[in-house]
């Protein structure tokens, strides 16, 4: 009993007798550590800004809901406006401000030149939150007001630009002349709008309806934003809109809420932070590599003291304890530092977040977001120095006074590999529970690991075929081949450092190539000219007249179009969380829809049969055979849609592979002719014709502008553009998170040098005592690294390649290319870092008098 009781004592006494002599041992500075300090503080200082920024985004979102949203709840429906019984409930919830949405053209009167709009038109109830500002400023019933029988307009000043206007000149829209009244200097609800490809012009709802716009099968969105009262506003949110989706099941209506003013950005600020996390992250653990190469460099210099240690009687679990204490110290010095750049981040980033997000970005610090980072970076720091220390620990005071260091220790104990490798789970299990998805995070932490595993057998491989390579009469060349494969070469420690961060970046730069190809060349070259929708049954034979006679060589396809919601799978309600992400977008608000008497263009048959030209049975449906696949969907089974505020069951006839890469037109559901025998619509057209300049272009823009002012044409190469913009804005964040991982790289290939300078040293004066020139030794040098850096970039570009091609072709179902381009600068690159600061780690190596090294060994 009283051995029992003196054991905790024991332990007491020797945690504190490591402390203190860890301390003392402190007071001699840093040096040796300022790699380690860099590793830690990068990773973290990532983590912690990336978070905070979106921390901060997400919650100046979600403070100004309200604002954002134009309303505490919103009423969404598409296509058709709301019935009496439903204007009647909305009404009874508090104050109401009715909208409309939809995009068209605008015109100059004399029809010199024409833009697409969205077009937003508002009562006078509006806004319920927030002001709505204009240049000149002016109230706003005045900004809309009818004068002298002309409605008045605001527009975004991209559009006056545009057309060369200015304000107080007229434009035409629709069948009716609107006068600009102002430029659209606030809008406080645009973020809830969504994302629009073409400038804003907001008129009133008396003017729209002036406009002859809205006519059976027009894309319209109708929405109802409500200022509670105090008997609804003390009501749960959550509460209210599920009992107006109870209430009225059939309206087909989106209800929002405040309290998710803007789901899609939000959810897009969430995921791109996730991969900048898991970015950083990975930063952090390449820099786990550049700590254990620190942590045994230090060790190196401490051999002495550590033999010492033990020779006077010090266990080694004391060793390993002093050692450990330093190293956790030093680690969160690194943690603070790191911390200090991510809280300091968001006030960095607000400014110039203000144009890209239109709420008011308030900068704070954020606490959770800073203990995260700083337990990734702590737990990370732990993880990679166990191995080295136990290492350390486990050797005798004789081989320490008799070795150069400890590469002759082979791997420490089982309790510190299984220390090490819980530590290294733990990691890995919290980035994948903080992930906003986690299946992403999942598959980027296994993607890791096994470039990892495999980095690591490169690394053995190259010394395995190093060490079996037949002599060679270059001196330089075999004491090259000869470093790769000794005791303690630095192969290991280069490939894996290197490795990650290189077959990173050629991932990303391919997949951003491969997107801007596709943006810019092959789809412009496959995808139609225009788009043509809210064409009027009665319209469109006129309309493929005038097509025709301007573009005598174009194709034009038609088809019907009507737009319906999902509402039920195989009689069940629709929930869209129950399926993976990617398809919810099926399932989320309105689709288009259409039907067809024989199979679409740009479409095959997966699974099941197409029916007959003039089949009249059960209503049926061709669904798209990869979302179906992703919602759980069969032939066989049924989907119910709401059109036009009617229900339709239809039972799927067949599955489709849909090309839609091509940008003509295609549809998740296709349905059979019969199912919307009667049934109002609008129609849907592209003209495709490759030899069209942008002169022709032009000519038929105006054309069919002048002749149907109601019909919307959109040119996609104005689409594209603004896609490409897009995609570069985001290449630009990727590719620097990318650096961060690169810079990670290089300290890690500083500190492998680091770890193995004290050998270098010894081999350096004993080849120059034995004749050895200068020039020789750098040649050896420079062979060496020229090897490694090869063998590492022969990596990252079958890495990279392999893992792009999944991305571009499998996610984004793109032609995904090769680079060869890419491929050189990476094996330039990779040659430059490891030969550039090879060589300028080992020059000091170089210049080391042989007299004091002599005397040591």
């Amino acid at each position: 009993m009283a051995a029992a009781q003196g054991e905790p004592a024991a332990n007491s006494l020797r945690l504190g007798l490591a402390a203190r002599l860890a301390l003392r041992e402190l007071r001699g500075g840093l040096s040796g550590f300022y790699i380690f300090l860099a590793c830690v503080a990068l990773g973290t200082g990532a983590i912690a800004g990336v978070n905070s920024v979106s921390q901060m985004m997400t919650g100046s979102i979600a403070s100004e809901g309200k604002t954002i949203l134009g309303g505490d709840i919103r009423f969404e429906i598409e296509n058709r406006d709301i019935g009496e019984a439903e204007r009647a409930y909305i009404d009874r919830l508090g104050t109401v401000t009715a909208g409309a949405n939809m995009r068209t053209m605008a015109r100059k009167p004399d029809g010199s030149d024409q833009s697409l709009v969205e077009l937003r038109a508002v009562d006078g109830a509006y806004p319920l939150y927030g002001g709505f500002e204009t240049v000149p400023a002016m109230p706003v019933d005045a900004v809309f007001a009818e004068q002298d029988g002309i409605f008045g307009a605001a527009a975004a000043q991209i559009l006056l630009d545009r057309l060369g206007i200015a304000v107080g000149d007229t434009l035409l829209v629709g069948q009716a002349e609107f006068t600009i009244r102002g430029v659209i200097a606030t809008e406080p609800d645009a973020l809830s709008e969504g994302f629009g490809f073409a400038p804003r012009l907001m008129v009133s709802r008396q003017a729209l309806e002036q406009a002859g716009l809205i006519r059976p099968g027009s894309l319209v969105e109708y929405s109802y934003r409500v200022r509670l009262d105090e008997a609804a506003g003390s009501r749960d949110l959550a509460a209210l809109q599920a009992q107006s989706n109870e209430r009225f099941p059939d309206a087909g209506w989106s209800v929002r809420t405040s309290r998710n003013a803007a789901p899609a950005l939000t959810r897009n600020i969430e995921r791109f932070s996730q991969f900048l996390t898991l970015v950083g992250l990975t930063a952090l653990i390449v820099g786990g590599v550049g700590i254990a190469n620190s942590v045994r460099a230090w060790l190196e210099g401490k051999r002495g003291v550590i033999a010492t240690l033990k020779c006077v009687g010090a266990p080694s679990t004391l060793v390993v304890a002093i050692y450990l204490i330093q190293v956790m110290l030093i680690a969160a010095f690194g943690v603070l530092l790191g911390l200090a750049f991510g809280a300091l981040m968001p006030f960095a980033a607000a400014s110039a977040l203000e144009g890209v997000i239109p709420v008011a970005v308030s900068a704070s610090f954020y606490p959770a977001s800073l203990a995260i980072a700083a337990g990734f970076g702590l737990t990370t720091a732990f993880a990679f120095a166990v191995l080295p220390l136990g290492r350390a620990g486990e050797v005798p005071a004789t081989a320490l006074f008799r070795q150069q260091g400890f590469e002759a220790s082979g791997l420490p104990r089982w309790p510190y590999l299984l220390t090490a490798g819980l530590t290294l789970a733990a990691l890995c299990a919290a980035a994948i529970w903080f992930a906003d998805d986690r299946r992403i995070a999942g598959t980027f932490v296994a993607a890791v690991i096994v470039a990892f595993a495999v980095l690591r057998l490169v690394g053995h491989g190259v010394q395995s075929i190093a060490r079996r390579w037949p002599a060679v009469r270059s001196t330089p060349l075999r004491l090259a081949i000869g470093n790769i494969h000794r005791p303690g070469a630095l192969t290991p420690s280069v490939v894996l450092s290197l490795g990650l961060g290189l077959a990173l970046l050629v991932t990303l730069a391919l997949i951003d190539t491969n997107l801007r190809r596709e943006l810019s060349g092959n789809l412009p070259d496959r995808a139609p000219n225009f788009f043509f929708v809210d064409i009027q049954s009665s319209e469109i034979d006129g309309f493929d007249r005038v097509v025709s006679e301007l573009a005598p060589d174009g194709k034009i396809i038609k088809v019907p179009m009507l737009r319906g919601r999902i509402t039920g799978l195989n009689g069940q309600e629709v929930n869209a969380e129950n399926v993976p992400s990617e398809a919810r977008w099926v399932l989320r608000g309105d689709r288009g829809v259409t039907y067809a008497r024989n199979l679409p263009e740009n479409s095959r048959l997966s699974a099941g049969e197409w029916w007959a030209p003039d089949y009249e049975g059960e209503p049926l449906v061709s669904f798209s055979a990869e979302e179906a696949g992703e919602i759980g969907l069969a032939v066989g089974d049924t989907v119910t849609v709401s059109v036009l505020g009617r229900s339709i069951t239809a039972r799927i006839a067949n599955l489709r592979d849909v090309e839609w890469e091509s940008l003509s037109i295609n549809f998740v559901m296709v349905f059979s002719p019969n199912t919307f025998a009667g049934a109002p619509h609008s129609w849907m057209a592209t003209l495709t014709d490759p030899d069209a300049d942008a002169a022709l272009e032009g000519a038929i823009l105006r054309g069919v502008t002048q002749a149907y002012p109601t019909i919307t044409s959109v040119r996609v190469k104005d689409a594209l553009e603004l896609a490409n913009q897009l995609v570069g804005q985001i290449g630009i964040a990727i590719r620097a998170a990318a650096l961060v991982a690169l810079i990670a790289s290089v300290l890690v290939l500083a500190g492998a040098l680091a770890a193995g300078n004290r050998s270098r040293i010894h081999d350096a004066v004993v080849l120059k005592t034995l004749g050895a020139t200068r020039a020789t030794l750098i040649r050896a040098y420079v062979y060496e690294y020229g090897l490694l850096g090869l063998a590492t970039a022969i990596f990252a570009l079958a890495f990279g390649g392999v893992a792009s091609w999944f991305v571009v072709s499998r996610i984004m179902t793109l032609p995904s290319e090769f680079m060869p381009d890419i491929a050189l600068a990476t094996l330039v690159g990779a040659l430059v870092l490891t030969v550039g600061i090879g060589l300028l780690g080992t020059w000091r190596v170089l210049g080391q008098k042989a007299a004091p090294v002599l005397r040591e060994l």
